[in-house]
């Protein structure tokens, strides 16, 4: 499999990371949209969530679990943050192993657009 999660995950790829446990790793996006952009991944492989099922719905309560400590911890909790879980190409799915990305630390307007109008 050439997942970059994955190998993230593995330990094989290094990462700014900055919460780890047997279920779920997030690191701070390389590519930042916001002040505060982290990602929020599964170390289980899944391409996107039309791959889970409801035997899987546990994990989802771990990455929000994750993002909300996360928010606390890097002081967005209290003025707001966005959790965006992008799935299939029309999305923005760049990456396909399941992600959150938690985005705050400016305000946001409703979407992001590519380019400015």
């Amino acid at each position: 499999m050439d997942c970059i999660f994955c190998e993230i995950a593995q330990g094989h790829i290094p990462a700014d990371k900055v919460y780890e446990d047997e279920k779920v790793l997030a690191f701070k996006d390389i590519h930042p949209i916001t002040p505060v952009h982290i990602l929020v991944i599964p170390k289980e492989h899944f391409s996107s969530l039309n791959e889970m099922t409801s035997q899987d719905a546990a994990i989802f309560g771990e990455l929000f679990n994750t993002a909300r400590l996360l928010a606390k911890e890097f002081g967005v909790d209290k003025s707001g943050y966005r959790l965006v879980l992008n799935t299939g190409p029309d999305a923005g799915q760049t990456v396909f192993h399941i992600h959150l990305h938690l985005l705050g630390g400016r305000k946001m307007p409703f979407h992001f657009r590519e380019s400015p109008d």
